[in-house]
């Protein structure tokens, strides 16, 4: 693996550009994490680069065939660009798109921006948590012609529901895809383990993992 997309590398780049952040947070669900992942602190050209790279590097290796890449409104519109720009530049020139919240009413209409998604669409997105946010945009493409082959997203929290399934599982069960990941919280664990000044937070993360994790 080079560069951003080793696994340390890629979590480094993330503590760094303040997208992982360590402390006490609450979550959509109500629960209390000692961690979050915003991806919409990369706000540089240079930190946009650098994704897009590694976004481009795990589709290249994954091996999954693509026609667009789809970013669902907000965070993931940067995400396909940036992407799709990494992509052209490694050789491989794919197409993307992105959802408005609220469909437009005037000039080309409609609530999807740039590429026809009737073809081969792998959605980009930040965070895998619940899957909620994920299933209602692979719900929206396949009703309008999309084949979705997949999805991919920068962190998978690898956290549980009710039964005991994580939110990866689900979805590749019910929606017949596959859902890959830049690296997960496993990788971000094994990374503060090597640093002497982060073990705390590994140790946190640790203990809300024998909670809510797989």
């Amino acid at each position: 693996m080079s560069n951003i997309l080793s696994r340390d590398r890629f979590v480094e780049f993330l503590i760094k550009s303040e997208v992982l952040l360590f402390g006490d947070f609450e979550l959509n669900s109500g629960r209390k994490s000692p961690y979050f992942f915003n991806l919409g602190n990369i706000n540089s050209g240079e930190a946009l680069r650098s994704l897009g790279e590694a976004y481009a590097r795990t589709i290249i290796e994954s091996g999954i065939r693509v026609d667009v890449l789809f970013g669902p409104a907000y965070k993931g519109i940067p995400i396909a660009v940036s992407t799709s720009m990494a992509l052209g530049m490694m050789g491989s020139d794919v197409s993307f798109a992105f959802n408005r919240k609220e469909a437009k009413n005037h000039g080309e209409g409609g609530n999807i921006v740039g590429a026809d998604i009737r073809r081969k669409v792998l959605i980009l997105d930040d965070v895998l948590t619940s899957g909620k946010a994920l299933k209602e945009s692979i719900g929206m493409l396949k009703s309008k012609g999309a084949d979705v082959v997949g999805a991919l997203v920068a962190l998978n929290r690898d956290e549980i529901d009710e039964n005991k399934q994580t939110a990866r599982q689900l979805l590749e069960q019910t929606e017949g895809i596959n859902i890959i990941s830049i690296c997960s919280i496993k990788d971000v664990v094994s990374y503060l383990e090597k640093d002497p000044e982060r073990r705390r937070f590994a140790e946190k993360i640790r203990d809300y993992q024998s909670v809510y994790c797989s």
